[in-house]
């Protein structure tokens, strides 16, 4: 069985960042959707991403974002990953020569595999929970609304805890799983009890 790959998001504090990475976290997000109280600006994006080791993956989340605006965030910091979680279609996820994940708002009546089909260069489809506005808002979803055959991965999102991450990943059997206001104290403040109990519930599903 392939392990499953840990993402924590949503960081915005170095001493965070760095519990993410010693508790094992395969990849650490930045958030640059200014509406979000996880937004960081450039400057507290490069001095994080200045921590980040070259075998934890460095993610830049971005919602309907100009091109201009990611190109920006790109000649400061050094993203592995693009994460596209807006109204953007194909053609503008790839025109930055990066890998990239798109997220999928899951509800009722959504058609993932056609969504699928529509982001083929995709490295994998991120499923949230859709609720008003951008992000799962820490909502789980239907893990029972996921096809069980799609063409392209899937890193799990919406609602993951330390409670019920061993239970998602066993279901779900997701290619990785991503964490930000399940592993919070508050809003941008992450406890580092909770990443490391994410960490290891995921770690028991994989076993």
């Amino acid at each position: 069985m392939s392990r499953t790959a840990i993402k924590i998001c949503g960081l915005t504090r170095k001493e965070d960042l760095l519990d993410a990475i010693a508790a094992g976290a395969d990849a650490v997000g930045l958030v640059f959707y200014k509406p979000s109280p996880r937004c960081v600006n450039l400057a507290k994006a490069r001095e994080l991403a200045r921590w980040v080791p070259p075998n934890v993956c460095l993610v830049g989340l971005f919602v309907n974002a100009s091109v201009e605006e990611v190109n920006t965030v790109l000649n400061a910091v050094p993203l592995d990953l693009l994460q596209f979680h807006g109204d953007e279609d194909e053609a503008y996820c790839r025109q930055f020569n990066r890998p990239y994940l798109k997220a999928a708002r899951m509800a009722p009546g959504f058609d993932l595999l056609e969504y699928a089909n529509r982001f083929p260069s995709a490295q994998a489809l991120l499923l949230d929970a859709f609720v008003e506005g951008y992000g799962g808002g820490g909502q789980t979803f239907d893990w029972s609304l996921i096809p069980k055959s799609l063409p392209l991965p899937i890193v799990l999102s919406g609602g993951l805890t330390p409670d019920n991450v061993t239970e998602a990943v066993r279901v779900v059997r997701p290619a990785g799983v991503d964490v930000s206001s399940g592993v919070e104290l508050s809003k941008g403040v992450k406890d580092a009890a909770k990443i490391t109990a994410f960490i290891a519930g995921v770690k028991k599903a994989d076993v």
